[in-house]
């Protein structure tokens, strides 16, 4: 049994030490140049050029209905240039979820630039993970999130298959018999024999709880921009695919996310995607 720590943010903490390790005293010189908080992604760029991503969490701001609570939920607008990328990594488990996001979006960057000076992982770019990874041929799948590719890709296979999704919105009405109702959807992750999650995860805290109800040797992926950070924290609890985003115009990237551009907008543009697979996965 592994006795890797399983509680919510313990990837984050994780990831967090690894790159201190990595970058040892410059990370206190590497300074926040740009953040943008968009519709769908929030993004930065530091000053030793590397930009990261992380999905904006509107939802989960109770704060964002009027102006005085908002600003206690984000209380840097107009003060981010200049200060310490190590500032956001401090408590950044437990920071709200607006903050949460930038903090993510900060360790995605510095992720990066730990990959620049120690490329100890095999990284695949180029391909949507979401349309490449094999799924089972018979085997039950749950999707957590609205990862439209994979999705259609069940449909298509016509087996069987489940989605937990807390906003039913999200999804088309032909997937809507999918989803699985809450209170069943820990025995569904028990079951599953792969699951295909969504990195925002990380940012309410539940990718951990589901990590540990999987059931040994179940194919695990964990894809999204929000994940695009350092993979051990994740392979050490049994993901076998981490599949994330690298900034490459990291200007361009903002300019795009601060007019309300998606993916759609900045894929094979100013960003790519990246795959991770632990060693041990064909």
């Amino acid at each position: 049994m592994t006795t890797t720590p399983l509680h919510p943010g313990s990837i984050l903490e994780e990831t967090i030490g690894e790159i201190r390790e990595i970058l040892g005293s410059d990370l206190d010189s590497i300074t926040v140049e740009r953040v943008v908080i968009g519709i769908f992604f929030s993004g930065v760029t530091l000053s030793d050029g590397s930009g990261g991503l992380c999905f904006t969490p509107i939802k989960e701001i109770p704060e964002a209905v009027c102006c005085p609570s908002s600003a206690r939920a984000m209380p840097y607008p107009g003060r981010f240039t200049g200060r310490s990328a190590a500032e956001f990594l401090r408590d950044l488990p437990r920071a709200p979820p607006l903050k949460k996001a930038v903090g993510i979006a900060i360790l995605n960057a510095l992720s990066e630039s730990c990959w620049k000076r120690r490329p100890d992982y095999i990284r695949e770019t180029g391909q949507d993970i979401l349309d490449t990874v094999p799924l089972p041929e018979d085997g039950y799948v749950v999707v957590v999130g609205a990862l439209v590719p994979v999705i259609r890709r069940l449909k298509a296979r016509g087996k069987p298959f489940g989605i937990l999704e807390l906003d039913p919105r999200t999804l088309k009405p032909d997937e809507l018999p999918y989803v699985v109702p809450q209170d069943e959807a820990d025995a569904a992750v028990r079951r599953a024999d792969m699951l295909v999650i969504t990195g925002t995860t990380l940012i309410n805290n539940t990718l951990e709880p589901l990590l540990a109800l999987a059931r040994p040797g179940a194919s695990i992926v964990v894809v999204g921009p929000t994940a695009s950070m350092l993979p051990d924290a994740f392979f050490r609890r049994g993901v076998t695919i981490l599949g994330g985003d690298i900034v490459t115009r990291p200007d361009e990237l903002l300019d795009t996310i601060a007019e309300g551009g998606s993916g759609y907008h900045f894929f094979g543009k100013s960003a790519e995607k990246a795959t991770f697979r632990r060693s041990e996965t064909p």
